[in-house]
């Protein structure tokens, strides 16, 4: 099979300003999205509904309305996204972040994504933006909950402590991204000095402000992603691919000394590769 078959991952080209501008970044923020999971098999959010569940919007589910009309809808689709990825593992992607993570002065991952992926990956400086479909919460005090009672009537469980029924740990639509989490991203947004965005369209708010403030701010706006999106008129450098294959080669062209940056293969470097 010649290199430009289908199925054949070609080399990423990193421009050599990117590279330099990675290695001698004092402060990293790295933002990723659906697109990043989708690389290790977790469907995307609209596309999550399958067999049983493919008669009903998951924009409809998620919502706190849904939970108050039909609550053991609404857990019972929840249980079963939380069994689907619980075998699913990190891939390239989120290694190469881990990567980034111990170089790197001081480093921020802002992340979008319930499935807990970059925390199993280790990822360390981690903000998890929409919450984390691995947790369960009580309804009403809203603290975390580990075990619990499945209930013989035909609604959710409850909590042990106050008898509320437990929710998903994450944020429905109509509901405010958790403000500490927030915060601590938009404040290592307008102070870093590159920041990386994968996998994400970046259009759903307030989490997609988080570019605009680094930019503003004056940072290095770095695009990781297959296709054009409304960020990428404002990116510095666009690598167009999918993020298990450009993060591990931008790590590797960053340092490129190191065996362990990124995995074993060296990147493409270029002059203009990769910049815009």
């Amino acid at each position: 099979m010649s290199p430009s078959s289908p199925g054949v991952a070609q080399p990423i080209a990193i421009a050599a300003s990117l590279a330099e501008a990675l290695a001698s970044a004092q402060r990293v923020v790295a933002m990723t999205g659906a697109g990043v999971s989708a690389e290790s098999g977790i469907p995307t959010f609209r596309d999550a509904l399958t067999g049983l569940w493919a008669r009903y919007d998951p924009l409809a589910l998620a919502t706190p309305s849904a939970f108050a009309r039909q609550p053991k809808v609404v857990w019972d689709w929840y249980a079963m996204r939380r069994d689907a990825i619980r075998d699913v593992q990190p891939n390239d992607g989120h290694r190469a972040l881990v990567d980034l993570e111990r170089r790197a002065p001081a480093f921020l991952l802002a992340t979008q994504n319930v499935d807990g992926l970059h925390g199993r990956a280790g990822t360390r400086a981690l903000v998890e933006l929409h919450g984390n479909l691995a947790r369960v919460r009580c309804s009403r005090e809203n603290r975390v909950v580990e075990r619990w009672d499945e209930p013989l009537d035909d609604l959710p469980p409850r909590c042990p402590h106050c008898g509320a029924f437990l929710r998903p740990d994450v944020v429905w639509f109509d509901e405010p991204l958790p403000a500490r989490a927030l915060a601590l991203a938009e404040d290592e947004a307008s102070r870093c000095d590159l920041m990386i965005v994968a996998g994400t369209s970046a259009e759903v708010h307030p989490a997609a402000s988080l570019p605009l403030i680094a930019k503003a701010a004056g940072a290095r706006l770095v695009e990781v992603n297959p296709r054009e999106t409304a960020l990428t008129p404002l990116a510095d450098d666009v690598l167009r691919a999918a993020s298990g294959l450009a993060l591990p080669a931008l790590v590797r062209a960053a340092w490129p000394h190191d065996l362990h940056a990124g995995g074993s293969a060296p990147p493409a470097r270029a002059d203009g590769g990769g910049a815009k």
